[in-house]
């Protein structure tokens, strides 16, 4: 049996994967003042929580992406999310704050395996002119899964509980990984994938030897951290991922503290900042693209798209200051509609320059920085809500993108990045 256009299923399914993952992680935010009430725990009790689970995801994410690179995509991605589905559903055994940070840390030791195991496979299957929209498209995912997360999980903890509204979005994954282990594996040993497909993507994606390690080789994690394109970007995502992190966590407690939504109003109205967020994940890889099409350079197209995504992310700093709660949603859809634009060519980067055996390890890496950003902020987020309000967390954020943006062009000149197979004439 063969499957026409695989690499696109492909990509559909890592999009799963990466809704599967936001659905998991953002459930905690929407019953949060339930499980606040339950156990309770104040807006700093909550910050540390949150605050450890970003800390087990940075370290993880940092090891997550060698794994997957010795594993294999295949393997690799199948031992991360069977982690974090059962991660997720042992919350239903939460007995207060410590064993809530318990299950928490699990769900962050075994999360972050999604992106560099995504990223690699988006480095197998798809040549540099498609990929930035391959990592577009599941990284939708994530926005989707936000999307999703408010009325899906506000249902679930409604009809069963919020103990029970965790095991049903756990078992999500293990159903997504059934259909993954009958489908992947890379085009070269893929069965499902035709030989005329096979034949007419082979020259313009990188090859078997560059992707996969030979003869048990190990990746060299130590080269991969010391160069400048990957601490430029474990700097980049440092100062900018904890941008979309505060909107996961934090933003159905903004609405709930700040604007008086109750539970059903965040199931909603929650989810729509992230739709802008979708929107952006498509054009941001599409655009890009396209401009690599008609013959622009690699490098000017992907540091096109980030400027354009930066450009957006000052308008976060209106969202306090707006009279009605419908202004606050429409900036906030502006800051997700750029990180998603900024974030679909950033995360693109490490596939254009690094093997395709160095890419999980390298994004891998590239995250650890984003999770300790997002530890730190969510520390600090915590202390200025209780202490002053959301105003100057909204600062903070609007500025992030455009310091991360001067470091990105300053320290990564087009050199940098590595000459790209080309489709056969």
């Amino acid at each position: 049996m063969k499957i026409p256009h695989l690499k696109w299923v492909i990509a559909v399914m890592l999009f799963l994967s990466t809704m599967i993952n936001y659905v998991d992680r953002n459930a905690i935010g929407v019953v949060s003042v339930e499980i606040r009430k339950e156990f309770h725990l104040d807006e700093r009790d909550y910050s540390h929580v949150l605050t450890l689970f970003m800390l087990a995801y940075a370290v993880m994410y940092a090891g997550s992406g060698y794994v997957v690179d010795r594993l294999g995509t295949r393997r690799g991605f199948a031992v991360f999310i069977t982690g974090w589905s059962i991660a997720q559903m042992l919350h239903w055994f939460t007995a207060g704050k410590w064993s809530l940070a318990a299950f928490r840390i699990l769900l962050g030791l075994t999360e972050p395996g999604n992106w560099p195991a995504a990223a690699k496979a988006v480095a197998e299957w798809f040549p540099a002119r498609q990929r930035a929209m391959g990592i577009g498209i599941f990284n939708a995912g994530s926005t989707v899964g936000a999307t999703l997360a408010p009325p899906l999980v506000a249902a679930l903890a409604v009809s069963l509980g919020w103990r029970g509204a965790f095991v049903a979005t756990g078992a999500l994954g293990l159903v997504w990984l059934v259909a993954w282990l009958f489908i992947y594996q890379p085009p070269h040993k893929n069965r499902l994938l035709s030989s005329e497909e096979y034949e007419a993507m082979k020259d313009e994606v990188q090859p078997p030897e560059e992707t996969e390690s030979v003869g048990g080789e190990r990746v060299n994690w130590r080269k991969v951290l010391s160069s400048r394109g990957c601490y430029t970007l474990v700097l980049a995502r440092f100062f900018t991922d904890p941008v979309l992190y505060f909107v996961i966590f934090w933003l159905p407690e903004y609405l709930r503290k700040e604007r008086n939504f109750d539970l059903a109003m965040v199931g909603k109205y929650g989810w729509v900042p992230y739709i802008f967020g979708d929107i952006g994940y498509l054009i941001g890889g599409w655009l890009s693209g396209k401009l690599i099409e008609r013959g622009w350079p690699l490098p000017k197209a992907r540091k096109t798209l980030l400027m354009i995504g930066v450009s957006m992310m000052p308008l976060g700093i209106l969202a306090p200051m707006v009279p009605s709660w419908q202004g606050a949603l429409a900036v906030t859809c502006f800051m997700t509609m750029g990180h998603a634009l900024w974030i679909s060519n950033l995360l693109t980067l490490p596939t254009d320059m690094f093997k395709g055996r160095e890419v999980a390890t390298a994004t891998g890496f590239t995250g650890m920085g984003g999770a300790i950003g997002g530890a730190i902020a969510n520390l600090g987020t915590g202390y200025l809500v209780s202490h002053f309000s959301y105003a100057p967390v909204f600062w903070i954020a609007g500025l992030m993108h455009p310091l991360a943006l001067c470091i990105v062009l300053t320290m990564l000149p087009d050199s940098r990045f590595r000459e790209q197979p080309v489709r056969a004439s």
